[in-house]
């Protein structure tokens, strides 16, 4: 089968769910603009994820195209207790006290089974109950006991979650759950890891210590302590997920979108992929339509030049995920077509590093922009000259042709790639001649378009980009065609 292109240039992330747990449902949804997906380790079973990632590959294989798997780990979700009466409500100015005592909790008391928080809080600072929606102030605290007075009227019920936001809680990024979910997940091949509540440098190292190479790995960016140390962090992971939903329940609303921009900025100018993530189509949830606050959000985020924008509930557990794919889909379309739409993105300054890779890149970008070309290839082993050319925003699609297939689909996160397995070149004219090829069988370009081509020579040599050639597609390029 033919490969059909993506000529839309940033990445619409999918998340699996009971809404889209068939073969049918996962084949809608790609050809309604999901370009990759997400398996969400918080829900469901080891079954359930192994036969999705089979679906999956199955597509895979009968599309002909790359298939990218995301699996987010859950990490130390800190929940209370449970009630014995069901929910309660308490009202501002209420006292309310968080112990160890495992028994039922009531309207006065629940239990926090974490005593990592016991150690760590102190007077003055806040817990946020229930996504935020409950605030209680500390007023004391000792070995087995948290004091607390309610700062505004909310439900509790059990095991709702608690955000710590103004303290930093001694609890390892990956818990025994998050171990047990790696190990599977990485033996089911999926291509990047998200490891979720990531505060410090050594949660990322940890985990890459043990993916090793296995996968790519992301970091998702949700407490405001992992932005005290975000250069470190991006040093240590393929990429960034800016996870809206904790994030601004620990930080006041109004600073989540200054504070998402500069997340996107710095993974931009590292040239490394940035994902935005969490309620960008809620409503969508039950309704065929999104509202147009929802519309303006995205079309922002995309107007910032992310790799990626992700649909969580929409299509995991709403009413209307093909809908909502779609809609996703139309929005991106409609923002790159924006005569204005380059010059948004290019408001990130991403000045070349003094590499051969960068200038090349840089260089590439310079021909396609001067010169009327309809795509830049590169060719690739690691990936490294993709995610370089990436960097650059070119305003023509990406064609990637490598011969690793775990690199074809990690790229698959990567702003305006459009990836291809193929068998490596061995020579120069081999190059220019696949190249040529490549491009019409990927609908990508056509007889008498120019192409810039990027490639390393020795050939097949990592790291070594170093050549930028402009070709010009003749009328036989499917002559003698290979695979």
């Amino acid at each position: 089968m033919s490969i059909e292109p993506r000529r839309r240039k940033v990445r619409i992330l999918a998340t699996l769910g009971p809404s889209s747990a068939d073969p049918e449902m996962l084949s809608r949804l790609f050809h309604a603009g999901a370009d990759a997906f997400r398996v969400n380790m918080s829900h469901g079973s080891h079954a359930d994820h192994k036969e999705r990632i089979a679906q999956l590959r199955a597509m895979e294989k009968q599309l002909g195209r790359p298939m990218t798997i995301l699996a987010d780990l859950q990490g130390p979700k800190i929940r209370v207790g449970t009630f014995e009466d069901g929910p309660i409500h308490l009202k501002e100015g209420d006292r309310f006290v968080l112990d160890r005592d495992d028994s039922p909790g009531s309207a006065e008391r629940v239990c926090l089974p974490h005593p990592e928080v016991f150690v760590a809080v102190e007077a003055g600072q806040r817990l946020l109950l229930n996504d935020g929606k409950l605030v209680l102030k500390i007023e004391s605290v000792s070995d087995d006991r948290i004091e607390t007075v309610a700062q505004n009227s909310g439900e509790l019920n059990d095991r709702k979650g608690v955000n710590v936001p103004d303290a930093v809680i001694p609890l390892p990024a990956l818990t025994d759950k998050d171990r047990r979910d790696l190990d599977f997940a990485l033996d089911q091949g999926v291509d990047w890891i998200a490891l979720s509540f990531v505060q410090r440098p050594d949660d990322v190292a940890e985990a890459r210590r043990l993916i090793a190479g296995r996968a790519a790995l992301m970091a998702k960016i949700e407490k405001p302590r992992a932005l005290d140390r975000l250069d470190e962090i991006l040093d240590l992971c393929d990429g960034l997920m800016v996870a809206r939903g904790d994030l601004g329940v620990e930080l006041p609303p109004q600073k989540v979108p200054r504070v998402q921009k500069e997340i996107v900025e710095l993974a931009r100018m590292a040239g490394k992929p940035v994902v935005v993530a969490t309620q960008m189509l809620d409503s969508m949830v039950s309704n065929p339509a999104p509202t147009r606050a929802e519309v303006s959000d995205v079309a922002n985020t995309i107007y910032e030049g992310v790799d990626t924008i992700m649909l969580s509930a929409e299509t995991a557990a709403g009413s209307y995920p093909v809908e909502a794919v779609r809609m996703m889909n139309a929005i991106a379309l409609e923002a790159e077509a924006d005569p204005m739409y380059q010059k948004h993105i290019s408001f990130t300054e991403t000045s070349p590093q003094p590499t051969t890779a960068d200038a090349i890149s840089s260089a590439a970008g310079s021909v396609v922009r001067t010169v009327d070309c309809a795509l830049a290839a590169c060719f690739t082993t690691s990936g490294s000259t993709a995610r370089r050319a990436s960097r650059e925003r070119l305003p023509v699609p990406l064609l990637v042709l490598t011969p690793s297939r775990e690199t074809a689909r990690r790229l698959g996160l990567l702003w305006g790639i459009h990836a291809v397995t193929t068998r490596d070149v061995s020579d120069f004219e081999e190059m220019v001649g696949k190249a040529r090829r490549m491009a019409v069988r990927t609908r990508l370009g056509e007889t008498g378009d120019r192409i810039v081509v990027m490639a390393g020579v020795p050939f097949g040599t990592p790291g070594s980009t170093n050549v930028l050639h402009i070709a010009r597609i003749s009328g036989d390029e499917l002559k003698g065609y290979e695979r």
